[in-house]
Order: C-alpha cells, then structure tokens, then sequence
C-alpha cells in the first residue's frame, strides 16, 4: 500500500533565474510559489537550480553547464519531471528536451494543468480545454510524448493526449469551435447576469489561496468548495446574502496569480466579466503571507487590465490568525523590516495607506466579521441609494438575528 501511495507523485525538479528584473529574494518566493503549484498539480519537489544571469539563455532557458548540472541530477535521482518558472519558448522547449530526454514544462503549462484538474463544469472545461490548445499549438512536436502521453500526469491532461502528428488545422480548428461554444455560453450567462434584478453585485477578488471561498461560505452560510491549495475554486459562484434588511449578490471568482497565462485571461473572459459588472469588489488579502503586498500589486494589475481597477472596493485583509513578528529588541537599531511589525502596526500603516475602506479579519476563525459586515452595509447601503434613491431602506446597521 505504501509503494502504490509514493507512485501517485511525480518526482520533480524546479529551474529558475536571477536577473536585472528579479533578484535573489523574489526569485525565492516564486521559487516557493512554483513548489506550491506543483504540489497542487500532485508533485513531489526534490530539488531547485537557480542561477544568475542577465537575460534568460535563447537556446537552453539556462546556461549549457547548469543545463548539464540539472541532467546529471535527473538521471542520478529518476526524476520525471523539470519544471521551469518562466514561460518557455517553443525552441527552448525543443532544445531542452533533447538534452534532457525528461518531460520538460513551465510555469504556464503547470497553471493550465491545475486547471484541466480542478474545472468541474462544462463550461469550466471549456474554458481551460481552449486555453491548453492555444498554448499547445506553436508546441506540437515534443520527443518525450510516445514515452509519457500513455500513463498521463502533469501536463498531459486534456489537449495533452493529442499525437506528435496532429495537423494543426485541425488544431485551429478546435480552437474555433470552442470559442464560438463559449461565444454561445457568455451570452447565457450574460443573460442570467441581467436577470438578476435590481441586487448590488458584490464580487471577492484577490490572490489564489488567500480565503476568498472560506469568506464566501461565513457571509451567505453555504458550503463553496474552499481548499489549501491554489486555485480552489475555478467555476464562478453566486449566493445571495442579506446583512441586516439589506440583500445583495456575492459572487466568489477565480484566484489570481502572478504571471498568469496570457490564455487564461482571454480564456476565462466570463468569470472576469462577473468582476468588470460588479458594482462592489471585495480585495481579500492574505496577510499573513510575507509578500503579500507584491499580491496587492498582481491583483491591482490583472483589475486594470480588465479595467476594474475604478470601481468601488473594500479591503479586506484575512488570516489575521496565522499572522506572526519578530519584535525588534529595544537596543536594536537596524532598519525595521516587515517582519518586525506587530499585526497592530500593520493595521495603522495599511489604513492610512488606502482611501477605500479597510478591514482586517479571520475568515477561518471567524474574527472581527461584525465588523466587515459593518462595512459591507455602509458601502452597499450608498450604492444602493445612488441607483434606487426612491427605495424607502432603512440605511442603518443592525445585527442579523
């Protein structure tokens, strides 16, 4: 029982660079952000490579001496997969496999993996079925396929069953047919989206893994999928929830993620579209993670994109109950870092930095709800007034019984 349990993980390694445009500190959080997605795609990490260079290599990603480093360490230790940080070229692609004679992929095929497992609906699937063929398209020729596509694992779900000689015709064609499936689906869901009366739409945004889906099931009392792992929940969620004599909409989204593939953006262009017509977006911040600023940035950044970055938003730091400091001693004069902030410190510093309204919370704990369901009223509450200013509501807080 025991062998049959270690054969269900794939034995990796990851590859990552330092450059001009990220240094060794932020290298290492993507590294641990990497080995994370691999263990939700169900892989065992063993080892990491690193090295520092100007510019990824044209030909090998790597240098030609690390690359040689990385294939001893494969063939000694029997690993089957290498997986990379950054998006690969399809030559690099090529040239990498032919040295290496494993299973070669990066960041974005590992993503788009995670993804063909987690989608649960059709239209889900379908979403992450076309977004695996645009990347699959300019990548048809691999040298590991007849070796790997027969037993599956990482990367090989899906499109990744598709032979060496598939024409890409019929590839372009496929991908045709999908978007005109999901053309027909966007317009159902965007009918359903209008058919939702005359309810604010409340949308939670933010990080994967940061407790988006934890929050969804304590303020509409339902039971959404939430997990430790990236990317929980992939299909769009909506619950009706009623703080007070006020009802609204909440809808649960998809995680976000830096780097995130160009293809899931287009790909999952109705599940964004439940944010660009959300008169209220819910950031929902893990604070507990050392860089979760740098998250702030990624979401802020993907809002902009899909020009949602304007709209109306509540703060909502979570997972004040896994958040830890280091004190400083009261005769150490080094430059305080963001370690060395206690959770209270933390709170004055982001309050003040922000204009919208900002709440810190435990999702899982259940800690300083009241609170975030205070604000949640005032906000909606105003937006409500705005839109219906004929609607007798009594705009003052009270408690649910």
């Amino acid at each position: 029982m025991l062998e049959k349990k270690e054969a269900q993980y794939e034995k990796v390694v990851l590859v990552g660079l330092i450059t001009q445009q990220q240094d060794e500190e932020i290298l290492t959080d993507y590294m641990d952000e990497l080995e994370f997605l691999a263990y939700t795609a169900g892989a065992e990490t063993l080892n990491r490579f690193t090295q520092k260079m100007q510019r990824p290599d044209s030909k090998y990603f790597v240098g030609s001496g690390k690359l040689q480093e990385i294939k001893d360490y494969v063939y000694e230790n029997d690993i089957d997969t290498v997986i990379f940080d950054d998006e690969l070229t399809p030559s690099q692609l090529k040239n990498i496999e032919k040295v290496i004679e494993r299973k070669i992929i990066d960041r974005t095929n590992l993503i788009l993996d995670i993804f063909a497992q987690r989608a649960q609906t059709s239209y889900a699937k379908t979403q992450v079925e076309l977004a695996q063929y645009e990347y699959l398209l300019p990548r048809l020729t691999r040298m590991w396929t007849h070796l790997e596509r027969q037993r599956g694992g990482i990367g090989m779900r899906g499109p990744g069953e598709t032979e060496i000689e598939t024409d890409r015709r019929i590839i372009r064609d496929r991908i045709t047919l999908l978007k005109k499936k999901l053309e027909a689906i966007d317009k159902q869901m965007a009918t359903q989206r209008n058919n939702r009366g005359q309810l604010i739409r409340v949308a939670l945004v933010g990080y994967t893994n940061v407790g988006k889906s934890t929050l969804m099931n304590v303020l509409s009392k339902s039971d959404v999928f939430a997990e430790d792992k990236l990317f929980a929940t992939l299909d769009t969620t909506v619950r009706k929830v009623v703080i007070g004599n006020l009802p609204f909409l909440l809808t649960d989204t998809v995680g976000f993620i830096r780097k995130l593939p160009t293809q899931l953006v287009e790909s999952f262009k109705s599940t964004l579209d439940e944010v660009r017509e959300a008169d209220l977006l819910v950031h929902v911040v893990d604070i507990s993670h050392k860089n979760f600023d740098e998250h702030i940035e990624s979401v802020n950044n993907i809002l902009a994109e899909i020009k949602s970055i304007d709209k109306p938003t509540i703060m909502v730091f979570n997972k004040i109950d896994d958040f830890t400091y280091t004190p400083l001693d009261a005769d150490d004069l080094s430059e305080k870092k963001r370690e060395n902030y206690s959770l209270e410190e933390m709170q004055r510093m982001w309050v003040s930095r922000f204009e919208k309204p900002t709440v810190f919370i435990s999702a899982y704990k259940k800690q300083n709800l009241d609170e975030l369901r205070k604000v949640f009223y005032q906000e909606i509450a105003e937006l409500h007034s705005q839109r219906f200013p004929y609607n007798q509501f009594l705009f003052e807080y009270f408690e649910e019984e």
